[in-house]
């Protein structure tokens, strides 16, 4: 019987960046979580924090020695072929020379590669022991003097390559938050309310639900969206196969999301916001730490009552004396009052209740060997578009509260037709404080737009929205596969649901961008196997390698990145070829030239030398 396993790494304090504020806290609660609720044993989950126990007598203090020993432990004498293994890391993380690194205590920003912990090694060490491995990152990106690369890239490769089911806290170029007030980083914050609200029995259902609600926690914040990668191997993977439906779904109706009903926004306290930011640091003058930058605080959001407080004692004279200014001082404050709530109300965002988005017992028919976009981030797709602030609701949220235009009237082409009905959703997406070339935008249009009964007048133009808004969907997907982004495609595609009426083209569409995924792995992993059997200076090599690399089928992805080498290859080697004919080596010259294989780059350039050099032996 396989066992379940848990390695949660958390830390606050290193020795040389600036400290974390809710690192720890990140770990300590995502191992409790899986104690308590998700049929975790005690003695198989290892914490390491700043203040964690020891483990089986050896310390746990989370620098590199300990952390690697007592992975390597685990791996020897504990870990089974199948056993289930949540990796859980929040901290610092960083790139040199294209390599990701996990950066523990002690790790050293001028010495990443030999202070770091190389993430490949980690992840080898899960996928050669036979585990069922499940990796959360919650990195905030640290730049170290050697490097300046998104770290990220290599572990979403890593991960797809190995097969072994990846989340990383937000994209590449986005960057991870903390919150005072919710005592976790963001992204670990909305993976606990998950798990907590039942949508982690599965890896499906847990990214559905961190794709949306992640980048709403961040917005209801104030701060830029975060959009996490998941990177998912199996469909409908099970992560918590202990965890107690039932119970999570009594939980989930029971303690409901809720509603936000303060009305009025106060300017910001001076001197310190509630959320401190985990991003790229920058070096402080006259030492070694990392100071993270500061943004500026949110408004403050208070309560109204609607039950009016009870006044202070004060005496009948002062009371009769400053009851005219009260009285005029209260009418403007009303006044005033009524101007920002309808000012709210005008500019109301779209609600969203995403209990009805995502259904404990909801399935999802797709998985994949992308992120389930779950993510889907669906936002490396923004171009140029800075998140808004989200306003805060005055009421709850109905289907009333979406601003659509009467639909047009106009006859016309059915080409003019579609275009006008674009134009029309594109309009209305706008109303909503929402972009187009974001897909977990166009979902949540899309989830309010169905809670427009048919009774409602603008229930048509409702589904006429929904049809315009699904096909976009679809082509922000089609968009990435072209570019190769088979994962993100997969991400963006899920977010159509049976209810559209290009869920079957979409279903289609995702099939053929796993196989094309699959190919494109395999054909670029056997070009990286064709480029190291290279060896400057030695043509017969690059004639091996040009040979190795035609094996990748034309037509197949990854076949423009084999063509690519072979091609500056073959001029590697007529570029020898010409070094020793200008050496007068005009023999050597033509052996070398001859190495040039027929469809290459060079080929024709060879055969002519090796014409105008036999002349000349």
């Amino acid at each position: 019987m396989a066992n379940n396993w848990a390695i949660a790494i958390g830390i606050n304090q290193y020795h040389f960046y600036q400290p974390l504020g809710y690192a720890q806290a990140d770990a300590e609660a995502v191992k409790d979580f899986l104690v308590t609720y998700g049929g975790f044993v005690p003695q198989h989950c290892l914490l390491m924090t700043d203040t964690s126990p020891p483990f089986r007598d050896k310390s746990t203090v989370p620098t590199k020695e300990n952390i690697l020993l007592l992975l390597e432990d685990l791996v020897a004498t504990d870990f089974q072929s199948q056993d289930r293994v949540w990796f859980f890391f929040s901290g610092y993380g960083t790139n040199a020379k294209g390599q990701d690194y996990l950066m523990p205590m002690d790790g050293n920003p001028y010495h990443i590669e030999e202070t770091g912990i190389d993430l490949r090694s980690i992840m080898q060490s899960l996928q050669v022991a036979a585990l069922n491995a499940f990796i959360l990152l919650d990195i905030n990106r640290a730049t170290g003097s050697q490097a300046d690369a998104f770290i990220g890239q290599e572990s979403v490769e890593l991960a797809k390559e190995l097969q072994i089911p990846t989340i990383l806290s937000c994209q590449l170029e986005e960057f991870s938050y903390e919150s005072s007030e919710l005592g976790h980083g963001f992204f670990t914050a909305t993976l606990l309310e998950a798990l907590r609200f039942g949508h982690g029995s599965s890896l499906t259902n847990l990214e559905n639900y961190l794709s949306v609600r992640t980048p709403e926690l961040c917005q209801h914040h104030w701060r830029p969206t975060q959009n996490p990668i998941v990177v998912s191997t199996l469909e409908g993977q099970i992560i918590l196969p202990q965890f107690d439906d039932k119970r999570d779904k009594k939980s989930a109706s029971a303690v409901a999301r809720p509603e936000f009903t303060p009305l009025v926004l106060v300017a910001p306290l001076l001197g310190g916001s509630g959320i401190s930011v985990r991003t790229r640091g920058t070096r402080g003058q006259g030492g070694n730490c990392y100071l993270s930058p500061r943004l500026p605080s949110p408004p403050l959001l208070v309560y109204v009552s609607s039950t009016p407080s009870s006044p202070l004692p004060t005496s009948s004279k002062k009371a009769t004396s400053s009851f005219l200014p009260k009285l005029l001082f209260g009418s403007v404050f009303t006044m005033l009052l009524l101007c920002i709530v309808a000012v709210v109300v005008l500019h109301e965002r779209v609600g969203l209740r995403l209990e009805k988005l995502l259904p404990v017992s909801s399935k999802t028919g797709t998985d994949g060997d992308a992120p389930q976009g779950s993510r889907p981030r669906d936002d490396r797709d923004a171009v140029g578009v800075s998140p808004k602030a989200p306003t805060v609701p005055v009421t709850a949220s109905t289907p009333s509260n979406i601003q659509l235009s009467p639909q047009p009237t106009v006859q016309s082409t059915s080409s003019s037709d579609e275009f006008q009905k674009r134009k029309q959703a594109l309009a209305d997406l706008e109303k909503m404080s929402l972009t187009p070339n974001q897909a977990s935008n166009l979902r949540l249009a899309i989830i309010k737009a169905r809670e427009i009964p048919p009774s409602d007048p603008l229930y048509k133009q409702a589904q006429a929205n929904i049809e315009v808004w699904s096909r976009i969907i679809l082509e922000i997907a089609e968009n990435r596969a072209k570019e190769k982004r088979y994962a993100d495609a997969i991400a963006a595609a899920q977010l159509i649901t049976k209810e559209e009426s290009i869920y079957s083209k979409a279903q289609f569409q995702m099939r053929q961008w796993r196989l094309m995924a699959k190919q494109y792995v395999s054909n670029t992993t056997l070009v990286d196997a064709a480029s190291g059997l290279v060896r400057p200076g030695q043509a017969s090599t690059y004639n091996r390698a040009i040979e190795v690399a035609k094996k990748v089928p034309q037509g197949q992805p990854g076949f423009d990145v084999a063509k690519k080498s072979i091609d500056t290859w073959s001029e590697k080697i007529f570029d020898l070829a010409q070094r020793r004919a200008n050496r007068g080596e005009f023999k050597s010259a033509i052996d070398t030239a001859v190495l040039v294989p027929d469809g290459t780059a060079a080929y024709k350039q060879a055969q002519e030398a090796i014409q105008k050099w036999s002349k000349s032996d």
